[in-house]
């Protein structure tokens, strides 16, 4: 089994690349962030030609989350948004449960809000999404579970090109890293520093001053499973050839195989 995760920073700019990466992977399940898409605009027929169904919460102009998994998988039990959010109608939150061939899986596809600034009122929503984010997934882990998504936090500073630019902003603060360690504490297992624990990549590099090709980024796409699962990881890798070419996103899509 195949499972991926993208924050593809626009659907409407972006579905050519998302169906290349769909026509390439073949996955059984991509999560998709950012997907900036309105309920009626969302892409289900493009992505039914191309053998994929998807569920989606959708708010509009900014964020939106879905999940998206081959017609022959069925989506079940979908639940938008979460109970003690800041802001539904940011459109943060999708689960479904995939199931092909009779295995259950539930799923998660998360865009965490990204807080702009310490001081600003958006990063105390932030502290609140992840909290009700760890709530709910205490609940979730009794089953395999795949949560993943855009976290807008770098785990450790060997996720931060450069951890001395990061002190005293959002992404690498204490108050954001702890709420991280209690969702993982809770019973889930970051897959690639799992299997690449000295390995240093990244998920994400700003658009500007050409920070892609100096490799200048951080790794804040976080694919996170369940114990039972992650002993089943056979690789987990990021592929950077979806950061390149025409419209690439800012983002490079996480894989994780399962035997």
């Amino acid at each position: 089994m195949l499972l991926a995760t993208w924050n593809v920073n626009s659907l409407k700019a972006r579905l050519a690349r998302v169906l290349e990466f769909l026509d390439t992977h073949r996955p059984d399940v991509l999560c998709l962030q950012e997907t900036k898409a309105s309920s009626d605009s969302f892409p289900h027929t493009e992505l039914k030609d191309a053998g994929y169904s998807a569920v989606d919460h959708s708010g509009g102009r900014w964020a939106g989350v879905a999940i998206v998994a081959p017609v022959e998988h069925s989506l079940d039990h979908i639940v938008r948004g979460l109970a003690s959010e800041p802001r539904p109608d940011e459109a943060r939150w999708i689960e479904a449960t995939v199931s092909a061939d009779g295995n259950p899986l539930r799923v998660v596809s998360v865009y965490v809000p990204n807080g702009r600034a310490l001081d600003h009122p958006a990063f105390q929503d932030k502290l609140k999404f992840l909290d009700a984010m760890v709530e709910r997934t205490t609940t979730l882990v009794k089953d395999p579970l795949f949560l993943a998504g855009d976290m807008n936090i770098a785990p450790a500073d060997a996720d931060v090109y450069d951890p001395a630019a990061f002190r005293g902003s959002t992404h690498t603060s204490a108050a954001e890293r702890s709420r991280l360690s209690r969702l993982l504490a809770s019973g889930l297992v970051d897959t690639f520093r799992h299997l690449e624990p000295d390995s240093t990549q990244y998920t994400w590099w700003d658009y500007r001053a050409g920070n892609f090709h100096k490799n200048l980024g951080l790794r804040i796409d976080l694919g996170l499973l369940t114990p039972d699962l992650a002993r089943r990881c056979q690789r987990c890798g990021i592929d950077r050839s979806f950061r390149k070419g025409p419209k690439p996103s800012d983002h490079a899509p996480l894989l994780i195989q399962l035997s």
